[in-house]
């Protein structure tokens, strides 16, 4: 299996794509790591100008060679390029399995909208550097090359239902010509360095979104690294969700296993295999 890796957001280290080869080489010999050259680049805060990063992602994309697309990390700029890169995609780019999340995420929406079927949040090569990164990397490779079903999230409905994205970056891009179709969709979030009153604002605005309205339900990940409030916000992660999805009348239905983590678990946009 030929895997493409590109950048589209932040700055990328040829460290961790070391790192990230020999976790895959020690587990799946039979994986190809491509690491395109754009990941290596710099400019200001991303890996190279969103020029760069779009023409990157349209040529792996678009070029058979490669049977899978990963996203080399989160961070920040994937919203810059999202649109016209996915317009840019042909049937070959279709045809892929693409993986990522954090600000992969509006790629991810991009493409789900647009009727992209092989999709999935998931771990990423950048996981390597965390602690118990091999776990993650190995994790994303497994479901992958096999459909693992070890990898995957264990709470997942067989009929492939699901959305989930770092609520920060769904919040951002609800609104724009990158929001998928919520109806009937379960919806899986989670959070990272933000603090608890900016939490519950956010769930505010997702849950007053009429599309996210139509969802099936909505499972809470993982909220971790939460930024202090002074004074205390006074609720805690699933109390702040249970009460606005109470509100909005969309079903809570429990916890998830997915976060900003190297335990973060596959969640594919369709079918589980």
């Amino acid at each position: 299996m030929r895997i493409a890796v590109v950048a589209p957001s932040s700055r990328f280290s040829r460290e961790t794509a070391e790192r990230a080869t020999a976790i895959a080489s020690k587990r799946h010999p039979e994986v190809e790591l491509h690491f395109h050259p754009q990941c290596f680049l710099a400019h200001n805060h991303f890996a190279g100008s969103d020029n760069d990063r779009g023409h990157a992602l349209v040529e792996v994309a678009n070029d058979p060679g490669f049977d899978a697309v990963w996203f080399a990390r989160g961070g920040y700029g994937a919203c810059r390029i999202a649109e016209a890169a996915i317009g840019r995609m042909g049937k070959t780019a279709r045809d892929k399995i693409w993986i990522g999340y954090s600000d992969a995420g509006f790629l991810l929406a991009g493409m789900a909208r647009a009727g992209f079927a092989r999709l999935a949040h998931g771990p990423m090569p950048q996981d390597a550097m965390r602690a118990g990164g091999e776990a993650a990397i190995e994790r994303a490779l497994d479901w992958l090359t096999a459909r693992a079903s070890e990898a995957l999230e264990p709470g997942l409905d067989p009929e492939g239902r699901h959305f989930a994205f770092n609520l920060a970056v769904l919040g951002k891009l609800l609104g724009t010509p990158l929001e998928p179709d919520f109806t009937d969709r379960i919806l899986l979030i989670e959070e990272v360095s933000e603090h608890m009153y900016a939490f519950d604002r956010a769930m505010f605005h997702l849950t007053a979104n009429p599309n996210v309205r139509r969802a099936a339900g909505l499972r809470l990940g993982r909220v971790s690294d939460v930024l202090p409030n002074d004074p205390d916000f006074g609720e805690g992660e699933e109390e702040i969700v249970r009460r606005w999805c109470a509100g909005a009348q969309i079903p809570y239905l429990g916890r998830a296993d997915i976060g900003h983590d190297s335990t973060n678990k596959v969640v594919p946009f369709g079918l589980l295999s």
